[in-house]
């Protein structure tokens, strides 16, 4: 499948098999870890095999059963740390998708405590990603209608209609689905309108908008 294609079939998977990641799938997934962390200047690191993260009953949203494999993002904290671990971090999550795998985006229901044993000192951990062979592939969730993210002073083109539908797909905190889509010509603008890891879902958001709407379309205001 192309990315656009992963674009619909992802969906959270919280549930997994034991299954390993191994073969050509993990070469293709350590491949493009590899290819986020040389253009971004993240940590982010592919744990396998390691139960203890998830390994506890942690009552609430988002229960989780048998993740041993998940991704840390971190990195030195910046301005922009958040909302570049989301771009890049659904960049990966896509391939993984494209790869036949599952997963699920993680923030607050993971020991931090053993995640912090494979991250640099100093450095942010901003969120993890569950990742695996799901028990099942996940299924859609409610979504705003576009004419709920989208403020419009003109008639949309085509690009920029599916750059939002593409939005719209993508995995934020408790489907809070709180952002908002500027268009002036060609160019493009996209806000947080608040919320916990609000900047975290605006990377994940603009990232499903360059796929759908083709980055050669518009240009980042």
């Amino acid at each position: 499948m192309d990315t656009k294609e992963a674009v619909k079939l992802r969906h959270s998977v919280r549930k997994y098999t034991d299954k390993p990641i191994k073969g050509e799938t993990l070469k293709h997934l350590s491949d493009e870890i590899k290819s986020c962390v040389h253009e971004s200047g993240l940590s982010i690191r592919l744990i396998k095999d390691e139960p203890k993260a998830f390994g506890s009953f942690i009552p609430g949203y988002g229960i989780f059963k048998n993740v041993k494999n998940y991704i840390i993002l971190s990195g030195p904290k910046t301005d922009d740390l958040d909302e570049k671990a989301g771009w890049y971090g659904e960049r990966i999550v896509l391939k993984a998708t494209q790869l036949g795998l599952d997963t699920c985006w993680v923030g607050l229901t993971f020991k931090k405590s053993v995640a912090k044993n494979y991250v640099k000192d100093g450095n942010k951990i901003i969120c993890v990603i569950a990742v695996g062979y799901g028990e099942n592939h996940g299924v859609p969730h409610k979504s705003k209608t576009p004419d709920k993210v989208c403020v419009l002073n003109e008639k949309p083109p085509k690009w920029f209609k599916e750059g939002i539908n593409a939005a719209l797909l993508a995995p934020t905190a408790v489907n809070q689905q709180r952002f908002k889509f500027f268009l002036n010509g060609n160019n493009v603008r996209a806000v947080s309108t608040g919320g916990f890891f609000s900047k975290v879902d605006l990377g994940i958001v603009k990232y499903h908008f360059e796929v759908g709407a083709g980055k050669e379309n518009f240009n980042w205001q």
